[in-house]
């Protein structure tokens, strides 16, 4: 702790703000421990009062104490009784709800919720799903006094202002542990960055170990999308690619990723690249692939389409291995994933 407040002091008095607005989360943290070491009558005072809410109360306070607020900013709206740690922590979990999508509230219902939390709701906010519930109070606390909650066992975080919140913090802070972060959404539209976390995170669940990075939906957009509705992405994979269901399965497998390499590299010589097979080779397989499939490949449409199920069917086949491994949990909250098609909750960064 010495060392943090060090970091603190050392630094020009004009960087204070900043150095003081990064670094209070940790410090209160660290506070609210030694203070709970040092005097045990403290532990029991707090109760069941969940950890984060002794963090945030202590920040708000160093807050006021430093000058970098109003006392009156610092306190949860007064009611018709003094407002306790354990109504905040009901409050705060209410107002995830209603951002998640779990429960309905009027407008002014909206806005009351998030002063009896002591979380004012910004423009922007970007959700964050980790596969264990391990150290969350301390990764909302790091990214910018998160909103922590919870949705079918997955413990979820709704981080504020993801400007401030840079691809890099969020790397270094969810490293080691398995992790999706959702896109930057209004937060009108926040159930759908938490659900398309939830659901890349049943694709991708990574293994837990040092180096696991965590998963960004911004680098699936495709896929996801690819994936909104299973039975449409089977549909597309049979319109589309039923000349292939007459060959053997090495057969088809062979076709499937040099008609696919073709489609993407543009022309025999970058699929034989990608394939790392002779060109000829390529050629080949393609006089068998227009055999199958006629004239319709010199379509741009048709390619287009039989590039989408080539990949759906790629994914699919992803997605179903990954259930058949994971068991029960991954199913449910994978069935749990309604398709979109209309509405705001289709969004995917725009599209």
């Amino acid at each position: 702790m010495c060392d943090l407040l060090n970091r603190i002091w050392s630094r020009p008095r004009g960087e204070w703000t900043r150095v003081v607005r990064n670094e209070l989360p940790d410090l209160s943290a660290k506070l609210v421990a030694e203070l709970q070491r040092g005097f045990p009558a403290l532990s029991a005072l707090l109760g069941d009062t969940p950890v984060e809410e002794a963090h945030w109360a202590l920040e708000q306070a160093l807050l006021t104490v430093l000058g970098y607020q109003k006392e009156s900013e610092s306190k949860p709206p007064a009611g018709p009784s003094v407002v306790t740690p354990m109504p905040v922590a009901r409050a705060r979990q209410d107002l995830f709800d209603v951002l998640a999508g779990q429960r309905e509230v009027p407008e002014e219902g909206l806005t009351e919720l998030s002063r009896a939390a002591g979380w004012p709701i910004p423009e922007t906010l970007q959700a964050v799903v980790l596969a264990t519930p391990a150290e969350a109070p301390q990764l909302a606390a790091a990214l910018g006094h998160a909103l922590i909650g919870s949705v079918d066992g997955y413990t979820c975080l709704f981080v504020p202002d993801p400007a401030t919140q840079t691809r890099a913090r969020l790397e270094a802070a969810l490293k080691g542990r398995p992790a999706a972060v959702g896109h930057v959404v209004p937060a009108t539209d926040t159930a759908s960055s938490l659900r398309w976390a939830r659901y890349l995170l049943t694709l991708a669940p990574g293994r837990v170990g040092p180096e696991t990075r965590p998963a960004f939906v911004d680098d699936h957009l495709s896929a996801l999308l690819l994936l909104q509705d299973e039975s449409l992405a089977d549909a597309l994979t049979s319109r589309w690619l039923g000349p292939l269901e007459e060959l053997t399965p090495r057969q088809s497998e062979r076709l499937e990723v040099t008609l696919l390499a073709w489609l993407e590299g543009g022309g025999a010589p970058e699929a034989a690249k990608l394939l790392h097979v002779h060109p000829q080779t390529v050629r080949y397989r393609l006089r068998q692939i227009e055999k199958l499939f006629g004239p319709v490949l010199r379509d741009p449409r048709t390619r287009f389409e039989l590039e989408m199920a080539l990949r759906s069917r790629r994914l699919m086949a992803h997605v179903r291995s990954y259930r058949a491994r994971a068991g029960r949990r991954a199913r449910a909250v994978a069935s749990s994933i309604r398709p979109l098609g209309v509405a705001r909750e289709a969004r995917v960064n725009g599209l």
